[in-house]
Parts: structure tokens; C-alpha cells; sequence
């Protein structure tokens, strides 16, 4: 990424944490730490694959840390980077605007588990 070129620092920001996911990720460790298990369950409508893809690609840009632990039962946690904090405000921002939209225009949000009864149905 330090070889691209950017002509505004609003390109550089939606080049790290742009598209569907990344921000719904940083948004649920903004909360705090969670296990894999944990942020698939907040997010069923990603897959398998496209949420180790964005945790991988967030870790590699140095917001998100991942970390292992043996034991009896093996486990991986995620959670912000210091750099990855910093965005804090501006996810709350894009959070806000979000439930100011839905208001004004009758969206609701599901939950996941209403979400996985449908899926069940």
C-alpha cells in the first residue's frame, strides 16, 4: 500500500476500511475484543471465507490484531489496534447517520437471530 498514490486523504480511508464489511467488522471490535465465532454470529450475512479475507487484510493494514491462544480449548481473538481505536469517532459518525436514515425513511435492522430463524423458515 506505501507504493499507491493517493490525491486525497478520504481515498487513503475508504482504500483501508472501504467496502461492505470492513467497517461492520471494525464497528463490532470497536465494542470490543471478540472471538471469530463471535463477529460471525453478529454478521450471518457474510461467509465463511469473506470474513477471515477482511480480517486478514485489516490485520495486515495494522487496525485490527489478532491473537491466538493454546489451551484446552484453542482459540482466536480480535480486537482494534491502537491505529484501528483511532477511527472510533468516525465509526460512531457513520453509526449515527445510519440510524438517522432509518428512521427517516422506516428502515429496520434485524437482529442475527431473527436473522438465522428466517433462514431456518
Amino acid at each position: 500500500m506505501a507504493d499507491r498514490r493517493y490525491w486525497c486523504p478520504v481515498e487513503l480511508t475508504v482504500d483501508l476500511i472501504g467496502g461492505r464489511w470492513k467497517p461492520v467488522i471494525l464497528a463490532h471490535l470497536k465494542e470490543g475484543v471478540h472471538r471469530y465465532g463471535e463477529l460471525r454470529r453478529r454478521m450471518p450475512a457474510i461467509s465463511e471465507k469473506m470474513l477471515t479475507q477482511q480480517l486478514r487484510e485489516l490485520a495486515a493494514d495494522g487496525l485490527v490484531r489478532r491473537e491466538s491462544f493454546d489451551g484446552r480449548i484453542p482459540h482466536v481473538e480480535y480486537r482494534l489496534t491502537e491505529e484501528g481505536a483511532a477511527l472510533g469517532p468516525a465509526l460512531t459518525a457513520l453509526y449515527e447517520w445510519g440510524e438517522r436514515r432509518a428512521a427517516a425513511t422506516g428502515i429496520t435492522f434485524e437482529t442475527p437471530a431473527q436473522e438465522a430463524g428466517a433462514r431456518r423458515a
